[in-house]
């Protein structure tokens, strides 16, 4: 029987690691992370990173485990959280995945891993370089032989997908799209219950997230990222392009001024919100809790209760 986990889901600045330790001391359970940037260690500020206070003693799992100069993938990150989250299980606590990349989450939930295929592999530098000599051109045309549907399915434009799809095809003789098919015809790893918060209005949305990025340059968002340089961290490492780090390491290499480093940061972040909801509405199973202009965490924990407890978790 798939283990029963509880997904805390939504946008950014909507309050998901507060309702995720609420109900973690209501129902016994321990919280792990699924933030693609909270993983990395020295960014706190610009990543919103629960602290001691916020965790309230709750313990909390996958934050500031990665070096900020490797680069995570959704794979990277289902291998290091399905044992962690086992190991909750076994000691009869109770999951909560509380995080917004929606990828991850769908990923751990499913845990059917990925197809074959390494980023820095062989096969993947090889096309890198044939894609710098040739463009996307002979590749989509060398990706419509192997798997047309793969073809048809990506723009030429997605250059990414389309160097995934031939380096799985390569590497395996199989293409993508029928891993895919395999996978989504598996059950999956964990029985979840998927609570989703969001805000009725968008434009409160847009003042929280707002306030949200002021608080974080007045707690020295400038200074974590002036840190991690003196740290050595390269200036192109996938840490440093998450949104506020991005745009203030222009402040510090003279490209931005504060003020349109403050702007661009709250553009990213509202922007980067909408994407958040757009993925996750694609999910019939979130059952969704919505803020008025304020959050009431007190109504969002009973309403959770009142969710989970139907759904027969005690």
């Amino acid at each position: 029987m798939a283990g029963r986990i509880v997904c805390v889901v939504g946008p950014t600045a909507c309050g998901k690691t507060a309702l995720g330790v609420a109900l973690a001391k209501r129902f016994g359970g321990e919280v792990v992370s699924a933030d693609s940037m909270q993983i990395y260690r020295g960014l706190t500020i610009g990543t919103a990173a629960p602290t001691e206070e916020e965790m309230d003693g709750v313990p909390h799992h996958m934050i500031a485990i990665a070096d900020p100069a490797e680069q995570w993938s959704a794979a990277r990150y289902v291998r290091e959280a399905i044992p962690v989250i086992d190991g909750i299980l076994r000691r009869g606590k109770l999951p909560i995945l509380v995080g917004g990349t929606g990828l991850w989450m769908d990923a751990v939930v499913k845990g059917h891993g990925f197809a074959a295929g390494c980023a820095g592999g062989s096969v993947r530098k090889e096309l890198e370089a044939r894609l710098a000599q040739e463009g996307i051109g002979p590749l989509l045309e060398e990706l419509r032989k192997a798997d047309p549907a793969a073809a048809a399915r990506l723009h030429p434009a997605d250059t990414k997908r389309i160097l995934r799809a031939l380096e799985v095809y390569r590497e395996t003789g199989k293409t993508i799209t029928a891993h895919n098919e395999e996978t989504k015809a598996l059950p999956p790893r964990y029985d979840a219950v998927w609570i989703g918060l969001q805000f009725a209005r968008r434009e409160d949305m847009r003042a929280l997230i707002d306030k949200r990025v002021d608080a974080m340059v007045e707690k020295g968002l400038l200074e974590e990222v002036r840190a991690l340089l003196r740290r050595g961290l390269p200036r192109n490492a996938t840490a440093l392009q998450a949104i506020g780090y991005k745009e203030f390491l222009g402040v510090l290499e003279g490209t931005a001024t504060e003020a349109e480093a403050l702007a661009e940061v709250k553009l990213r972040s509202r922007q980067y919100a909408k994407r958040q909801l757009t993925w996750l509405r694609r999910n019939p199973a979130i059952h969704w809790v919505f803020w008025e202009k304020d959050r009431d965490f007190a109504r969002a924990l009973q309403v959770s209760t009142e969710i989970l407890s139907a759904a027969g978790v005690s």
